[in-house]
């Protein structure tokens, strides 16, 4: 099972640096994870909404062009999607593995969100919440419930 997060941006600061890899490092015996970061696109202080839309489209190209050769369901993250709880993302990823769909890739936008053709693509428009999170310690809350997710399927104890 390969997991691609496609995240706008970079983790920038150690601490979320580290988060992020302690919970690859933890997802290991169940699959195996690979990160694709696209470049945050560039706007002014005082940006227009025709500014703030040229970034998203600039970003999802770049994402849709990291997904051309993906062949597995697609997950985007959205505070508009659909709320699954722990439990139900570990059955919906387990369902995925059963129909013999070896990949997923998880998508994360930038501060801006993501432009409509982004959530187009999607199989699934995740929200983990309807709040806003940086998008640095969404990527490290993704990761998590991944890594539980796993747990979850194979039975093994987790958090609750």
């Amino acid at each position: 099972m390969i997991h691609r997060i496609v995240a706008v941006g970079k983790l920038r600061e150690k601490h979320w640096q580290e988060a992020a890899f302690e919970y690859a490092r933890r997802l290991r015996p169940y699959a195996r994870m690979e990160t694709t970061e696209v470049a945050e696109a560039r706007i002014p202080d005082n940006a227009s909404l025709a500014d703030e839309k040229k970034a998203m489209d600039q970003e999802a190209a770049a994402i849709l062009e990291k997904l051309k050769k993906h062949s597995g369901p697609v997950v985007v993250l959205d505070r508009q999607g659909r709320s699954l709880d722990s439990t139900e993302l570990a059955a919906w990823l387990e369902a995925r593995i059963l129909e013999g769909r070896g990949e997923t890739a998880w998508v994360i936008g930038g501060p801006l969100g993501l432009a409509p053709s982004v959530l187009q693509r999607a199989d699934l428009v995740l929200s983990f919440s309807r709040m806003t999170f940086p998008h640095q310690l969404m990527r490290v809350i993704l990761l998590e419930q991944i890594f539980r997710s796993f747990r979850i399927m194979h039975h093994e104890p987790y958090h609750k």
